[in-house]
Parts: C-alpha cells; sequence; structure tokens
C-alpha cells in the first residue's frame, strides 16, 4: 500500500464510520477496486485497524462525556438520575450487543449468503419504517421528543440489540444504531450522540483487539489511521451540525435513504 492508497482509505474510514453505510465494506470495495497492490487479506485487516483511528476521534471528541461517565460509574449510587440512567444505557447496551454479536459471528459460520440476503433484508424493512417515521414527524408539531433523562432499560437493550445484529456482514452499526434511536422517540442530536458514544467499548473489543494479532504496523497504516482519525473528527462535527439545523422529519427521511441505500454499496 502506498501513501496515496493509505490516505484515500483513511479518509474513507473516517467519514463512512459515522453514517449509515458499512465502513468495513465501503473501504474494502474501493481497495478492491482501484488499487491493485492491496489483498483482500489486507483490506479486511486494515479496515478493522482503522477503527482505531475513528475510536479516538470519537474519544476527543466527546472526551468530556466519558471523562463524567467514567468518574460517575465509580459513585454510581451518589450521581445524578440523568447520569445513572445514561450509565445503565450504556452498560447494557454493551453487554447486550457483545453477546448477541459474539453469537451471530459464531452461528453464520458457512452461511455467508445466506446471511448477506438476511442482512438486505433487514436494511431495507428499517429503511421502510424510517421513512414512514419520517413522513409522521413532518405532520407533527415540534418538541415531545425523548432526551437522556427518559432513558429506560428496555432501550439500552434495544440498541444492544441493534449494534449486536450490524456484525452481520454489510450492515452499518450506526445506521442501525441512529435509526433505532430515532425510531424509540430521541431527537436527532441526541440519536448521534448516544450511538457515537456507545459505539466506543465495542468498537474497541471488536474490531481492534481481536485484529492486533494479526496486522503488521507499518508507517503508511499509521498514515492512514491519522486521516480516519481527522475526518471522523470533521465527520462527527459536521453530522452534529447538520442535526441541529435541519427539521426532525427531514432528518429522518434522509437516514431511511442512506439506509436503503447502503445495501448497494
Amino acid at each position: 500500500m502506498n501513501l496515496i492508497e493509505a490516505i484515500v482509505l483513511g479518509i474513507v474510514q473516517g467519514i463512512a464510520e459515522w453514517v449509515p453505510i458499512s465502513s468495513e465494506g465501503l473501504t474494502v470495495l474501493i481497495g478492491v477496486r482501484f488499487f491493485e497492490n492491496i489483498t483482500l487479506t489486507e483490506l479486511i485487516r486494515l479496515s478493522l485497524f482503522l477503527h482505531l483511528g475513528t475510536l479516538l476521534a470519537a474519544l476527543v471528541y466527546f472526551k468530556r462525556d466519558v471523562i463524567h461517565l467514567l468518574k460517575e460509574l465509580f459513585n454510581y449510587k451518589k450521581t445524578d438520575p440523568t447520569t445513572r440512567k445514561l450509565l445503565n444505557f450504556y452498560l447494557i447496551a454493551t453487554v447486550a450487543s457483545g453477546g448477541l454479536g459474539a453469537v451471530i459471528l459464531k452461528a453464520i459460520e458457512g452461511f455467508e449468503g445466506y446471511v448477506d440476503l438476511t442482512a438486505k433484508s433487514i436494511v431495507v424493512l428499517l429503511g421502510i419504517l424510517l421513512f414512514v417515521t419520517g413522513l409522521a414527524q413532518l405532520r407533527r408539531s415540534a418538541g415531545g421528543y425523548k432526551s437522556p433523562k427518559d432513558l429506560k432499560l428496555s432501550d439500552g437493550l434495544a440498541l444492544g440489540v441493534a449494534q449486536g445484529i450490524s456484525v452481520l456482514p454489510g450492515l452499518s452499526r450506526s445506521g442501525l444504531t441512529v435509526s433505532t434511536l430515532l425510531l424509540r422517540g430521541f431527537d436527532d442530536t441526541h440519536s448521534l450522540k448516544l450511538s457515537f458514544i456507545m459505539s466506543l467499548p465495542i468498537v474497541l473489543v471488536g474490531n481492534i483487539l481481536l485484529n492486533t494479532s494479526e496486522f503488521a504496523l507499518t508507517l503508511t497504516s499509521l498514515v492512514s489511521l491519522l486521516f480516519a482519525f481527522a475526518f471522523g473528527l470533521l465527520a462527527i462535527h459536521l453530522l452534529l451540525k447538520i442535526a441541529q439545523r435541519v427539521k426532525f422529519g427531514w432528518f429522518v427521511l434522509l437516514f431511511s435513504f442512506l439506509v436503503i441505500g447502503s445495501i448497494f454499496i
């Protein structure tokens, strides 16, 4: 992999990680179609490694939230109700998604064709549900959306299931989790923020630690990581700004088209 290829793939990962398309799938697809010097195995391992860049981007962008949550985790009994609900949400979502993801990965071995069809069916169904939800939101008055103070244990479980299912080939973790939060009544800004932060522990364990023994670190891979980090920061910032300025219903409709369109990536 040369320097230009490393930069391009880093940029792709940095942006794709936070939008409703499969970042691994897009990184591998671009590498296979346009870069002849990288094998498929190398691309898959690189795409997993580059999650470290977007993980660091989220940690930097949400550093105050993460530090606050870690502090309050060790002061759980005395923390305020909203923070306690957030901690419960992230803990339940992480445990549920980790357990379900491991079961799914074990179960799908040898069934790639069937799994691909199932994953695409899930994506289309989710996109249709979001489209209907978006139209309904455009007809309702402003307000009435849920925020972290309204989090329930069922929200953590639902998001854990959504994140666990995203291990299926071609599915987007961000697309599934943000879509699920939107469908459960959270506004666009909180949906994005909750989804981005809840990705941190599961991405660290599932996509990085399991890949370290097989990935050979090189100068070009570090450059790719740096660009994934930089463009990951930019993508998070722009998405949150857009969410604050675009009417909620239009945001949901946009996600519905992106989710359905992701099956063609």
